[in-house]
């Protein structure tokens, strides 16, 4: 079974193809790439404050679907700009630590939003 939480997902008002949570099976749960956009303007000027505002976004995504940021088990990073890895990684660890971190994919990629990153997750539905 699939069940489509949330939405829709509005970008200069007008509702975009994007289910924000889906979860499967009442197993996994999906959540939509997360831009750090806040009122139609970048959250934070720095990778480090738009990182910790997009993780926000993101556990107030799983909350939606009763899950929290422990229940992640796969995340996909996006930056525009390879020389933010450093301090992305030094956030990104701040919350995630590094000793049970999820799995995690990173890449370097030209974003539609004038942000800095992008990111989206897997996580396990707790039952």
């Amino acid at each position: 079974m699939i069940e489509h939480i949330g939405g829709p997902v509005l970008r200069g008002g007008q509702a975009q193809p994007i289910t924000p949570v889906i979860r499967v099976d009442g197993a996994l749960v999906f959540v939509a790439g997360q831009v750090p956009m806040l009122n139609g303007q970048p959250a934070a000027p720095d990778i480090a404050g738009q990182t910790r505002y997009v993780i926000g976004m993101i556990e107030a995504e799983l909350k939606k679907a009763g899950c929290e940021l422990g229940d992640i088990v796969k995340v996909t990073v996006w930056l525009t700009d390879k020389a933010d890895y450093p301090a992305f990684n030094a956030t990104y660890a701040q919350v995630f630590g590094t000793e049970r971190p999820p799995t995690r994919s990173t890449v370097v990629a030209d974003l539609i939003a004038p942000v800095r990153i992008e990111m989206e997750v897997i996580a396990a539905a707790r039952r």
